[in-house]
């Protein structure tokens, strides 16, 4: 059952003051990295870079290593999608927006179901996770929009709007308040990047036209 607001806002509170000024660094870069996603600039990949390094180490001191080990994929995305945006356009220009083909999609989305269901079934094995496939589909979910992003696909926002909307009364049941609230500004800024990127699309074909 969600918290009540009152509860909620309590917990907000608690988890206010017990948070490390290092955790606030990391959350602190990551609000400002999709923030700047959202506005394709490119400076949002080393934000990213910085947010995710610092998680890896956050993580890897609360010896989650496998949340440690998922930033470090992050951090090579991060990379990838830094020099994508810089050169992946035609002749090493600027990467433009695109929309994702069906041939994106026909790649994807069973890499998503298969990396999902493999990874569920790691963690129903050898970890306690209570809901182990779910935590993996919206993990694998999550790398595959991050993918999309690299290469400025629209509807990576689509992606993520929909695990956002997953993950914010995931993490409020869980007692991470905190999280909850990250990822519920983590939403807002996906639909903004979803409109501010969709009105891009659309000034460049007016222009080749």
């Amino acid at each position: 059952m969600l918290f009540a607001a009152p509860d909620l806002a309590h917990r907000l509170a608690e988890a206010m003051r017990s948070t490390s000024p290092l955790e606030f660094v990391a959350v602190s870069f990551g609000l400002v990295s999709v923030y700047l996603s959202a506005r394709e600039h490119i400076i949002s990949w080393p934000t990213a870079i910085v947010n995710v390094a610092i998680f890896f180490v956050l993580f890897w001191r609360a010896k989650l290593y496998a949340d440690a080990v998922l930033q470090l994929v992050y951090l090579a995305l991060s990379i990838y999608g830094w020099y994508e945006w810089r050169f992946g356009g035609a002749q090493q220009t600027p990467l433009r927006v695109s929309r994702a083909t069906r041939r994106h999609w026909a790649v994807l989305v069973p890499l998503f179901l298969v990396g999902g269901i493999g990874l569920g079934a790691l963690l129903a094995r050898f970890t306690d996770s209570p809901l182990p496939y779910f935590d993996a589909l919206l993990t694998a979910g999550s790398l595959v929009a991050q993918w999309m992003m690299t290469r400025k696909l629209l509807e990576n926002w689509i992606v993520w709007i929909a695990a956002d909307v997953v993950y914010v009364p995931v993490f409020i049941q869980r007692g991470l308040p905190l999280t909850a609230l990250q990822y519920g500004v983590f939403l807002v800024l996906a639909a903004m990047g979803w409109f501010g990127w969709r009105q891009s699309l659309r000034a460049q074909q007016s222009a080749a036209a």
